[in-house]
């Protein structure tokens, strides 16, 4: 079964999102899909090189103190996930333009899995700039990629436009929050779904498939 995953790498829930799925594979051996991780920018307009934490998040918040109390609910959620948020480290958020291509280009060598938690973990725990071409390519490292190549790609304009179609893809359809989790390209579940409604949604497009099969 294909389940296509949407989400940024600067969003917290998908972070949470993704650990769910983890454990509803872990859970039931089973539950065996094919995984391919799909961009979505929170918010495109960052500058290239990134804006300063502080600046962002005013920007999305206003002067309230709506954004501490988000971020207190978020660190309770990710310590059940064992997510060890460190939003205080935080200085810059970064555009994700050249996250998702480090993403794109690991899914041919076979760590895109490997490659999306370890940008979450230096982004969310970290607090490492995810949009800078050295942490990169160091992720990049760490998964077993060849540096290389990745050190060539992301000096250039390779799929640049093919992550923004795919961005502007999701929104065409329909796709407004992450992570959505679309199973077979066909059932959606919006939002960092727990490991039974993740389960009970894979049993459900089985069955229904099947059924396809004996008609």
């Amino acid at each position: 079964m294909q389940l296509d995953v949407v989400s940024d790498t600067i969003c917290p829930w998908c972070y949470i999102g993704k650990r769910r799925l983890d454990k509803a594979r872990q859970a039931r051996r089973d539950f065996t899909v094919d995984i391919r991780w799909r961009p979505f920018q929170l918010d495109p307009e960052i500058p290239a090189d990134g804006l300063d934490r502080k600046i962002y998040l005013q920007r999305k918040f206003g002067d309230s103190g709506r954004s501490k109390a988000i971020y207190e609910a978020l660190v309770e959620a990710g310590v059940e996930e064992g997510i060890e948020f460190q939003f205080d480290r935080i200085e810059k958020t970064p555009n994700t333009l050249d996250s998702h291509r480090l993403i794109r280009w690991s899914e041919s060598a076979g760590c895109q899995d490997s490659v999306v938690s370890l940008l979450f973990e230096a982004y969310f725990e970290l607090g490492q700039d995810i949009g800078d071409k050295d942490v990169l390519e160091s992720i990049a490292r760490e998964a077993g990629m060849d540096t290389a190549i990745v050190h060539d790609l992301l000096a250039s304009e390779s799929d640049l436009d093919l992550v923004r179609r795919e961005d502007k893809l999701a929104r065409t359809m329909g796709i407004s929050g992450v992570p959505t989790f679309l199973f077979n390209q066909k059932y959606v579940l919006v939002g960092a779904q727990d490991p039974e409604a993740l389960i009970h949604m894979y049993d459900r497009v089985t069955a229904l498939a099947q059924e396809d099969a004996a008609s």
